[in-house]
């Protein structure tokens, strides 16, 4: 297979999560399938542009928010398909066969089974709710998005939101996306801060009050708060 996949990350000050998130990339390269790698930074001072620059990727800068930092990381990506991914997701071993053979045979955007860097049962618990809520239609942006770029020009891209990018593309995508075979491991600080309770608790409130119509704008600052 000819490489592909373009992966787009949005970092702000990712320095100390970048490295990491990048080394699981590699068997994507050894593999002939990753064509590029996009960071789409928001402003980081931290020398993530740096680490952009060591890792050969393609820079792009602009204002903070997911949901802009992903679309202008699209809008200059080469690849036929595009996989989006948090700076702090790690894509388990295996991820790049389970990728290339979706690829050639699925024309849907797919998502990967998610699992928190904890061994702790709790953490189980909340993935186990997470991949649960994916099947019925709502990954969230931790679990990765892998979409061909027809496809994603087809639902208009990601919105430029402040937040809920990921619930607001996976919306338009309705009926159009599969579980991928893969697990996708995502950083677990957030919980440990907050308490996993309160931090689940917070996310189901937020999702719910963004689905009856709040402003990303606003929930946000609930949401970091």
């Amino acid at each position: 297979m000819r490489a592909v996949l373009t992966i787009v990350i949005p970092t702000l000050n990712a320095a100390g999560q970048l490295p990491a998130t990048a080394a699981c990339l590699i068997e994507g390269l050894q593999g002939s399938l990753v064509r590029e790698l996009v960071i789409s930074d928001g402003g980081s001072q931290d020398g993530t542009v740096d680490l952009a620059d060591d890792l050969g990727a393609v820079l792009v800068s602009g204002a903070p928010g997911r949901g802009g930092q992903l679309r202008r990381g699209a809008d200059v990506a080469q690849g036929d398909w595009l996989l989006f991914l948090h700076a702090d997701t790690h894509l388990l071993p295996g991820w790049s066969g389970v990728v290339g053979r979706h690829i050639q045979t699925s024309a849907k955007a797919g998502y990967f089974r998610l699992k928190f860097r904890d061994s702790g049962g709790l953490a189980r618990l909340f993935a186990a709710g997470a991949n649960m809520r994916s099947r019925l239609g709502l990954p969230y942006g931790d679990q990765g998005l892998l979409i061909s770029r027809g496809l994603y020009d087809q639902v208009g891209g990601f919105p430029d939101i402040a937040l809920m990018e990921d619930v607001a593309i996976a919306r338009a995508l309705r009926g159009q996306m599969v579980m991928l075979g893969a697990q996708a491991a995502t950083d677990a600080t957030r919980y440990h801060k907050t308490g996993w309770f309160r931090r689940g608790a917070r996310n189901l409130w937020t999702l719910t009050r963004y689905l009856f119509g709040a402003a990303p704008d606003t929930l946000v600052r609930y949401y970091d708060g």
